[in-house]
C-alpha cells in the first residue's frame, strides 16, 4: 500500500514538472503584442524584413528586454538585426536606437533561437512601447527551377510563415510582402490572405498563441543578379607621409539559378531585355571622395572597361568583368586606390590617433560570405584598439615591409554574411611618437653616407705594391 501511494505521489510530482517545463517553453509571462505589422521586402536577394511591435507590459514585474524569435534556419542565415524605440507621432516622431543581442532560452520548442532587445526604460505593468525591428536574411532565396537556359526567367522560392513567430502572445498582426514583379507562379493562401499587383497581404490575424506557426511558400520571378562575394579581403594601409592606401581582393560569383547550355554572346548583346534577364556584365562601387591611383585588374593583367566618376561628396566606379556573370559563374579581381590621410586620419582629446573608414564591401547589393579587413598601421604605432557597431572577430598580426625594422602592426577583423548595411563607419585607436617617421629617412641617409665614406676611403687607399 505505502509503495502505491509513493508510486502516486512521484507520477503527479513528475507530471506537475512536465506541466511547468511546457508551460515556461511555450510563453514568456509579462508581455504581450498589441499589434504587429511586417513587411517582407524580396525585391532582391537580399531579404528584408521591416517589423513595428507595439509591446504591452501585463504583469506586475518591470520589464527591460523584449525577445524576438527566429527559427533555426532563419538565425543561421542572419545578417543583421537592429532595433530603436519610436517616441511621438507622425511629423514628431522620434526614434532611440537600442541594444540587441542574442540569448539563449532553455527548453525552447522547436529549437527556437532568440535575440533580446534591451529597453532605454523598464516598461511598468499597464505601460507600452512600440518598437521598429530590422532584421536582414541571406541566401534564403532559393531558385526552382535549379538551372535555366540564358533565354529563360528566374523563379526563386521563399519560406516563412503567414503569422509572426514570437514567444508572447499577440492580439493582432498583419503581414505583407513586397515582390520584384507581378509574376508570381503561386503561393500559399492562409485565410484571410489576398493579391495586389506585387504585394502579397496576410492577415489581420487576431489573439494567435505564443509559437504560433503557419507555414507559406511563395514562388516567384526575381531577376535581380544574385551578386554574391564568397571571399574578400581589403587592405587599409596608413602612410603617414599623406595617404592611405587601399587594395580590394574579390572572389565573386553569381549565386542565382546555374547557366544550362551553351552561351552565344551574339543572342546577349543584340537582345539585352530577353536574354540573360538574371546575369549582370558590370557592378558599381561607391569609393571615398578624392580618390586616386584607380586600379582595376586580375590575374591576366589590367582591366579597361571600368569608369570612374567623382565629385567632392563620393567617387562610383563602374566596373566591367571579362565576360557577363550568368549562374554559377565565377570571377577574381583586385581593386586598388588612394585616398589623403586628413580626410580618414583623426587626433583624439587624448592624444590617440585613429583611423576612420567604413567597414563592408563598396559594392551595391551584395552579400559577403567572408570579409577580413587588414589595418595596417604605421611602424611604431602602439596600444591599437577597435570601435565598430556590431561584433567582429579581432586579432592582431606583424607585416613587414621595405626598411622596416620591428615591423608594422595589423589590425585583422573578420565578419562572415555580410550585407550592404554592414557598410558603415568603423575607427581604429594607435599611439603613434612622430620620431618613428624619421627611422627610415635616417636609414636611408645612414646607407647613402656609410657608402659615400666607403667609396671616398676606396678612392684615396693606394693598393699597388711599391717594389
Amino acid at each position: 500500500m505505502a509503495a502505491a501511494i509513493f508510486s502516486l505521489f512521484i507520477f503527479f510530482i513528475s507530471l506537475f514538472i512536465i506541466q511547468t517545463t511546457s508551460s515556461s517553453s511555450s510563453s514568456l509571462p509579462g508581455l504581450q503584442i498589441l499589434h504587429a505589422e511586417r513587411q517582407i521586402d524580396l525585391s532582391s536577394h537580399i531579404v528584408r524584413v521591416y517589423l513595428t511591435l507595439k509591446v504591452e507590459n501585463i504583469e506586475d514585474a518591470p520589464a527591460s528586454k523584449v525577445l524576438l524569435a527566429f527559427t533555426p534556419t532563419q538565425f543561421d542565415h542572419l545578417s543583421l538585426v537592429k532595433a530603436a524605440i519610436t517616441f511621438g507621432k507622425k511629423k514628431k516622431k522620434s526614434y532611440v536606437p537600442l541594444e540587441v543581442s542574442p540569448t539563449e532560452l532553455p527548453n525552447s520548442p522547436n529549437e527556437t533561437k532568440y535575440y533580446a532587445i534591451s529597453l532605454v526604460k523598464p516598461l511598468a505593468k499597464g505601460e507600452t512601447t512600440t518598437l521598429e525591428i530590422l532584421y536582414i536574411l541571406t541566401h534564403s532565396l532559393e531558385p526552382f527551377p535549379v538551372e535555366i537556359s540564358q533565354s529563360e526567367s528566374q523563379l526563386v522560392y521563399y519560406h516563412d510563415s503567414a503569422v509572426i513567430l514570437s514567444p508572447y502572445h499577440i492580439k493582432q498582426q498583419a503581414t505583407i510582402v513586397q515582390i520584384p514583379s507581378n509574376k508570381v507562379e503561386s503561393f500559399t493562401q492562409v485565410e484571410p490572405a489576398q493579391r495586389s499587383g506585387s504585394d502579397l497581404r496576410y492577415g489581420p490575424y487576431e489573439e494567435r498563441s505564443p509559437y504560433s506557426n503557419s507555414p507559406i511558400v511563395i514562388h516567384f520571378e526575381n531577376n535581380h543578379p544574385f551578386a554574391v562575394v564568397e571571399e574578400l579581403e581589403r587592405e587599409i594601409e596608413i602612410s603617414h607621409w599623406g595617404t592611405v592606401q587601399v587594395t580590394e581582393h574579390y572572389k565573386l560569383a553569381n549565386a542565382g539559378a546555374k547557366h544550362k547550355g551553351v552561351f552565344s554572346r551574339v543572342e546577349y548583346q543584340s537582345k539585352p531585355t530577353a536574354s540573360g534577364v538574371s546575369s549582370f556584365k558590370h557592378l558599381l562601387a561607391e569609393l571615398p571622395p578624392r580618390v586616386h591611383s584607380v586600379y582595376y585588374r586580375d590575374d591576366i593583367g589590367n582591366i579597361s572597361s571600368s569608369r570612374l566618376r567623382t565629385n567632392s561628396k563620393k567617387s562610383e566606379l563602374l566596373i566591367e568583368p571579362r565576360y557577363p556573370l550568368f549562374g554559377g559563374w565565377k570571377a577574381t579581381f583586385v581593386i586598388g586606390y588612394a585616398v589623403p590621410l586628413q580626410d580618414f586620419l583623426f587626433e583624439s582629446a587624448a592624444g590617440a590617433r585613429y583611423l576612420n573608414f567604413s567597414f563592408g564591401c563598396p559594392f551595391a547589393d551584395t552579400v559577403v560570405d567572408k570579409l577580413t579587413v587588414k589595418v595596417v598601421l604605421p611602424e611604431g604605432s602602439k596600444d591599437p584598439s577597435v570601435k565598430v557597431s556590431f561584433p567582429v572577430e579581432q586579432s592582431l598580426k606583424t607585416k613587414y615591409s621595405y626598411l622596416d625594422i620591428v615591423g608594422r602592426t595589423v589590425v585583422v577583423l573578420e565578419k562572415k554574411n555580410v550585407a550592404p548595411e554592414h557598410n558603415v563607419p568603423f575607427q581604429v585607436h594607435y599611439k603613434f611618437n612622430p620620431i618613428f617617421m624619421l627611422a627610415e629617412p635616417l636609414m636611408l641617409v645612414s646607407a647613402f653616407f656609410l657608402f659615400f665614406v666607403t667609396s671616398l676611403v676606396y678612392l684615396h687607399i693606394d693598393l699597388s705594391l711599391r717594389k
